[in-house]
């Protein structure tokens, strides 16, 4: 009789305990979840990263003036003049450079056989290094013009930029000496320009 009442309060303990430890687990579960939710849920709060605080240095906020020189700088205007100005100037050096190698600079077709003085030879050179500079000057405004319009018009910066831009280029250029001049100037320009964003890239 003893031991079945042992046993019967045994079991109701253990039912008891039972029942008791169902809304702890469901306690312990909804405390668990609500911690997921502060550390990787929508109750997760964004830290500001501010460098100072990180042990970097602080970074001042932009000025209107700042943010007005960024903005012209990225502008399509000021690239295609400073193509320009980087143009004229490798043209230049590239012009009196083949000058410089060339034997017939400064002779004069009707008299081959005069040597030609020393200003002849650098009017010659100043001429050819002129003609080259405003030739790369016009190329480089026109291809970095193009390619910045192209690149604004898609929103994205890859390769088929520069090449739509060398087509547009070329082709202007070529079209001046006929339609199968554009055409090869377009097909040209584009190749070449496809070749050197692969390299770069």
């Amino acid at each position: 009789m003893a031991a079945s009442m042992s046993a019967g309060s045994s079991a109701g303990s253990d039912s008891q305990g039972s029942v008791s430890a169902g809304p702890g687990n469901e306690s312990s579960t909804l405390q668990y979840s609500m911690i997921l939710d502060h550390l990787v849920g929508d109750k997760r709060s964004v830290k500001d990263l501010n460098p100072a605080v990180m042990g970097g240095l602080p970074v001042p906020p932009k000025t209107d003036e700042q943010k007005m020189i960024e903005r012209g700088m990225e502008s399509c205007a000021f690239k295609s003049v400073l193509a320009c100005v980087g143009g004229f100037v490798l043209g230049g050096a590239f012009g009196v450079f083949t000058a410089g190698i060339d034997t017939n600079v400064g002779f004069d077709p009707k008299d081959p056989l005069r040597t030609p003085t020393a200003r002849e030879v650098l009017k010659d050179m100043g001429q050819r290094g002129m003609s080259y500079a405003k030739n790369f000057a016009i190329v480089g405004a026109m291809f970095s013009c193009t390619e910045c319009i192209i690149e604004s018009h898609r929103g994205i910066s890859d390769w088929k930029n520069a090449v739509y831009s060398g087509c547009i280029t070329g082709g202007a250029i070529g079209f001046r000496a006929g339609l199968k001049a554009g055409v090869l100037g377009c097909g040209g320009f584009a190749a070449f320009s496809a070749a050197i964003e692969y390299y770069l890239r």
